[in-house]
């Protein structure tokens, strides 16, 4: 059986991979200390165990990412002919169903305490022999789980584009997003500290349904992926021009009269194959092999490229 050809990635891509290596084993250390700080500061909050079970739950897109970087080092072999390079999208969705499951179950728990009127209440410690209210220890604990990260959420995301890794993306979109998990867990602390015991409750669920939507948007989309949707940028904002741009340049070739390209997703990198109708009178052999070494040099991400001549293409000529 042919395999596909070892996938290194391009220096600068290389340099980007490092970086954000380093980026995900920081965060790692860092939501280390954000989960202690939040357990010693939850008290009965229902919006601060939110914040802090959000935060655990924002382990597993870094944990995904470094696992999925070793998996995609593997070279293509017998039973994996394309190689490994699906194992980032396979990371995403263990990474999106995660973020579904808590935000279902989180909602509902929000609504539960709602419905039942619990009165939730935040007690006193003595640290230093002198009664305080606990949630003085609260702010700072959510303060520190949200202005470190949005700055590193900041560095992920344009890595996030240079590698063309949705893992990634997702995680640095979550980081990002923390201020509102942690602004909606201080005004339930607030709430509460006011008399207002519904105030908690209705911060948990702000943040449920913030982590709901996240889910459901990033499922979709490795689904998509593992469908072998049309390939789209690393937000999802957009369809990916790379498969138009491949189209127009094989249909400039002088020795092309007429072609179809069909582009699939395998993780960071792209497979392509056309359909090309040879003009006449041509010896195609190397016009092809000089035409798909010129067509990988379009972008780093176009790994696999196969041009196949036929007769006649089989429906209008378009990318697809």
């Amino acid at each position: 059986m042919r395999t596909t050809a070892p996938f290194e990635l391009p220096p600068a891509q290389q340099k980007a991979l490092h970086e954000a290596k380093r980026l995900e084993w920081l965060t790692i250390g860092y939501l280390t200390t954000v989960v202690i700080g939040m357990y010693l500061t939850l008290g009965s909050s229902q919006a601060m165990k939110a914040a802090w079970l959000e935060d655990m739950l924002s382990f597993i897109p870094p944990i995904a990412f470094l696992i999925s970087t070793r998996v995609t080092r593997r070279k293509p072999d017998h039973r994996f002919p394309f190689g490994y390079q699906r194992a980032t999208t396979i990371a995403y969705l263990v990474g999106s169903l995660a973020l579904l499951s808590f935000g279902v179950f989180l909602l509902t728990d929000s609504a539960l305490v709602l419905v039942r009127a619990e009165h939730p209440s935040i007690g006193t410690v003595a640290p230093f022999g002198e009664p305080l209210w606990l949630g003085w220890f609260m702010f700072p604990a959510l303060l520190w789980s949200a202005v470190p990260i949005l700055f590193i959420g900041r560095r992920k995301l344009k890595l996030a584009q240079k590698l063309h890794d949705k893992v990634l993306h997702a995680d640095a979109m979550m980081n990002k997003a923390d201020w509102l998990t942690a602004g909606a867990a201080l005004l339930g602390v607030i709430g509460i500290g006011f008399g207002l015991w519904w105030a908690d409750a209705v911060a948990a669920a702000v943040i449920s349904l913030d982590i709901l939507h996240d889910g459901v948007r990033h499922l979709r989309a490795a689904v998509g992926d593992l469908m072998d949707r049309r390939p789209r940028t690393v937000d999802y904002a957009h369809e990916d021009p790379l498969p138009a741009r491949l189209h127009d340049f094989l249909a400039h070739e002088s020795w092309i009269q007429d072609v179809q390209v069909r582009v699939r997703e395998e993780g960071h990198v792209y497979f392509a194959d056309a359909l090309v109708v040879p003009a006449k009178d041509r010896s195609i052999v190397d016009e092809i092999e000089r035409t798909v070494d010129r067509a990988r040099a379009l972008d780093w991400r176009l790994h696999d490229v196969v041009i196949m001549p036929v007769g006649k293409l089989p429906g209008p000529s378009e990318p697809r």
